[in-house]
């Protein structure tokens, strides 16, 4: 096992559901704000407004590495890490993915989901449908003795089929008192390969999934990561933290079915 994983112990574990938490209701309370006519820069500002002052808690994202913005909005060919923007308005039509991190007494939650403004094309809803069954498919293998290999392996026998790619240059990360730690979490592979999950590990896994090509470019801005084909991409996050007999999830919504994950 990489010595560079952390294993969490129960209080640190209880600290990242808290954070955990967290994280999600942010994503809950903008869900009435997610709509055509309102700019991500206005979503921001209700993020940040809500993180720091009625959680009591860090947006992460702001600050990080020089990022200028609490949360990460990425509309349409955005893969990862589009700018909010008081200028850029949603419109009918459009997908987004909204990247939320919170720290909370040190530890971090980390989730994102996707929204379809208005009358959503059927290829729109359909990345954003799969990108979350992905997701779904990669969490249902998690569980102590497992292999990240694993999780790679069950997220492309969703999306390859559906003649989806998935992006290589980004993946999901290691998690705990750090932002981005050991492992990295691919979200291609085979089973039986890479690191073996213990219990007490925290990782994400948020598979990034393109209509057409994998490839990605960043643009000027240094953060901004569209599809090289600028077609769609879709997203789903969520935090986990492994246990003997599955895992649990932290950035858990109320507005999903998580049954089938053993904790």
């Amino acid at each position: 096992m990489n010595k560079n994983i952390p294993i969490l112990t129960a209080d640190e574990i209880q600290k990242m559901q808290t954070a955990g938490r967290l994280a999600a209701d942010v994503l809950k309370m903008l869900d009435n704000h997610v709509k055509a006519g309102v700019s991500t820069g206005k979503l921001d500002d209700l993020a940040h407004d809500y993180i720091v002052n009625t959680q009591h808690a860090i947006p992460a994202c702001l600050g990080y590495h020089g990022f200028p913005k609490s949360i990460c909005t990425s509309i349409n060919h955005v893969v990862c890490h589009g700018i909010p923007d008081h200028d850029r308005i949603l419109k009918d039509g459009d997908i987004i993915n909204i990247d939320v991190t919170v720290i909370k007494d040190g530890y971090y939650g980390d989730t994102s989901k996707m929204w379809v403004i208005g009358e959503g094309s059927i290829m729109a809803q359909r990345i954003c449908d799969v990108a979350q069954k992905a997701l779904y498919a990669g969490m249902s293998v998690v569980k102590d003795g497992a292999y990240l290999g694993d999780i790679g392996a069950a997220i492309q026998s969703v999306v390859e089929p559906e003649r989806f790619s998935i992006v290589r240059e980004f993946c999901g990360h290691g998690l705990g008192k750090e932002f981005h730690c050991e492992p990295q979490v691919l979200h291609y592979g085979k089973k039986g390969t890479g690191v073996q999950l213990k219990s007490g590990m925290a990782i994400t896994i948020e598979p990034m999934i393109n209509q057409g090509v994998w490839q990605t470019k960043v643009m000027q801005d240094g953060w901004t990561a569209i599809t090289k084909d600028r077609k769609l991409s879709a997203q789903w996050e969520h935090t986990l933290i492994v246990t003997d007999n599955g895992c649990i999830v932290t950035t858990a919504r109320d507005d999903e079915d998580l049954s089938f994950i053993i904790s």
